[in-house]
């Protein structure tokens, strides 16, 4: 009997075989070929990127413009911080040659005894606010040295603008030189300004003393520049 008189799908029947077999490369091609025109039509299209926002512009004033200056010439100038005597004679208050044949190794060798004795010496102060530019600190001792000289003023009149000059220099809020002082030795100076006196500064001149003294001197001492300072004066005597 032939295939046509057997039932389709019957086990003697090899029609459906064969078309499952003439049909099955066909339904392999469209499945091969429908991801690849998928892919190649996604690829076609070309989407620039986004481009990147502008950042804003923040125009600063007053102090606030003051103070990022500041820092940003510090930043500036951190490449060029050598800690070496060079830096100390670069600021002396004479020519360096000369100072450095007028300061003899015993005065440099005192300034390790106490702060005090550093501070009373001008080639001490020079060297010492060397010392304090490379670690971005100097407004402490300018401070210290600015109410030293406003205890020497002696006019009333010059003492209030004086007082109120100092206060916005280095104590208020976001100073041009702020110092590091507590919120109520701040509040005590800004009311003493008030009734201006040749003490009105002591409370935070006494701070910035006790800080510079037990956080800075020590590091000074150890620094290069006065190791460096010593070795010249003791090489010029022999």
């Amino acid at each position: 009997m032939s295939c046509r008189a057997k039932k389709p799908g019957s086990a003697a029947c090899y029609c459906r075989p064969k078309t499952v077999v003439r049909l099955a490369p066909l339904q392999a091609l469209r499945c091969t070929r429908r991801p690849q025109i998928l892919w190649f039509s996604r690829a076609s299209v070309s989407r620039a990127p986004p481009a990147p926002a502008k950042p804003k512009s923040t125009w600063l004033c007053g102090p606030q413009r003051d103070r990022n200056r500041g820092m940003r010439t510090r930043l500036g100038c951190l490449s060029h911080k050598s800690d070496s005597c060079s830096d100390f004679t670069a600021i002396l208050p004479d020519k360096p040659n000369r100072a450095l044949k007028r300061l003899s190794t015993e005065e440099a060798t005192r300034w390790g005894d106490s702060f005090d004795v550093l501070l009373s010496h001008k080639y001490g102060v020079a060297a010492f606010r060397a010392f304090l530019k490379t670690e971005f600190s100097e407004e402490n001792l300018e401070f210290w040295l600015a109410c030293e000289e406003f205890k020497k003023t002696r006019s009333t009149a010059k003492l209030a603008s004086k007082a109120q000059r100092i206060f916005e220099e280095f104590i208020d809020v976001q100073a041009p030189r702020e110092v590091n002082i507590d919120f109520q030795t701040r509040e005590v100076t800004r009311r003493n300004i008030q009734e201006p006196s040749s003490s009105c500064f002591d409370q935070a001149q006494g701070k910035i003393h006790s800080l510079m003294e037990k956080d800075s001197y020590p590091r000074f001492l150890r620094s290069k520049i006065y190791t460096d300072l010593l070795s010249q004066t003791q090489r010029r005597l022999s």
